[in-house]
């Protein structure tokens, strides 16, 4: 394709306005990577598509794939045994949301209609529904021995604040506080002693500020304590640890399937748009001919304010293969000129093209 052209064209805004119709990222890419195309049939059939989604999206409302994310380098980590993390295991259960909302939506009022382009796409989704609702169970609810550790931790906890609350409430010890508050130093619990009375309340010293008026010391009532709470963090770890190898031992068992719904979503993201596209532009599907006939009827330059533009007619290439356009400055040659042109650009690329219907392109 002439580059040069497209530039002229003003092919690259088009392009840009058609991204900003994609709500994932992966469908943008699909989106700038879009280039005009030759062969008939695959315009065609472009066409249809965008026709299709437009059609669903006038019937039944527009669909999002935002927060879609490529799971591929993931599936990779898994096929050679490796683990993944909470945060990745989270955008599988996106990515898995995001497929039973599209196999939702392309089975709403689809009962008396015939199939159309896109049926073959949403055939392909797959749910994946007990891997779906087991991440989201280990969410909510975790494993039992998580469930126990942290019913454990929350126990420490109140022990400790219970103690640390009793030596603030002393009006002894309150008095060798720099502040009544209780902090945490080196993931201990710990109270702000002035340095002059670090001898009057008992424990280990863990910090001091950085003027060395204030320690900050683990009383020894709470030691102990500190020290079952750091173990029961080390025991939910191991816990948390078993429960993500055991859910990427299982979503390992469909990477395949998670992989394929990436790859469908992508497509179908990069397909509404074009559809959200030609919405906005209030675009049609136009007929393709190899013999050179262009037929537009009241043609809008997609790039001018529709309140302004001036609707075109022009036809050529039927009984005459050359066209003359003529005018006063500023009186719409170029427009007229760049319209036919960006409308074949738009057309073979498989885009809608503000136009009435049965307006004509050739494939160049």
């Amino acid at each position: 394709m002439n580059q040069k052209a497209l530039k002229v064209l003003e092919y690259d805004k088009i392009i840009q306005l058609l991204a900003e119709q994609a709500t994932s990222d992966a469908g943008k890419k699909r989106c700038l990577e879009l280039v005009p195309m030759t062969d008939k049939q695959l315009i065609t059939d472009a066409q249809a598509q965008t026709a299709d989604a437009l059609s669903r999206i006038y019937r039944k409302g527009n669909i999002s794939f935002g927060g879609l994310k490529d799971p591929g380098f993931q599936m990779k980590r898994l096929e050679i045994g490796g683990c993944l993390n909470a945060t990745e295991l989270l955008s599988i259960c996106t990515l898995l949301e995001i497929t039973k909302r599209a196999k939702a939506y392309s089975r709403e009022n689809r009962d008396d209609l015939p199939a159309d382009s896109l049926d073959v796409l949403f055939a392909g989704l797959e749910p994946l529904t007990p891997l779906l609702e087991e991440i989201r169970r280990c969410s909510d609810d975790a494993s039992p021995a998580l469930h126990s550790v942290r019913r454990t931790i929350r126990n420490i906890n109140d022990k400790i604040h219970g103690a640390m609350n009793n030596l603030l409430n002393s009006s002894t010890t309150r008095s060798y506080l720099q502040d009544a508050v209780i902090t945490m130093r080196n993931g201990r619990y710990c109270l702000p002693v002035k340095a002059e009375y670090k001898g009057q309340v008992p424990g280990m010293i863990h910090d001091q500020s950085s003027t060395g008026s204030t320690l900050f010391i683990e009383p020894m009532s709470v030691v102990k304590l500190n020290n079952d709470l750091k173990e029961a963090f080390l025991k939910e770890q191991e816990a948390i640890e078993a429960v993500l190898a055991e859910l990427s031992n299982l979503t390992a068992q469909y990477a395949a399937y998670l992989l394929d719904n990436y790859r469908i979503l992508a497509d179908l993201d990069f397909i509404f748009a074009k559809a959200n596209l030609a919405k906005i532009q209030n675009g049609m599907a136009p007929i393709f001919n190899t013999e050179g006939r262009i037929r537009i009827r009241q043609g809008r330059h997609p790039l001018l304010d529709p309140k302004k533009v001036v609707p075109i007619d022009v036809h050529l290439g039927d009984t005459f293969h050359l066209l003359i356009i003529t005018g006063p400055n500023t009186g719409g040659k170029t427009v007229s000129l760049k319209t036919v042109g960006l409308f074949t650009l738009m057309g073979q690329a498989g885009l809608h093209i503000p136009a009435k219907d049965r307006s004509e392109l050739a494939i160049f």
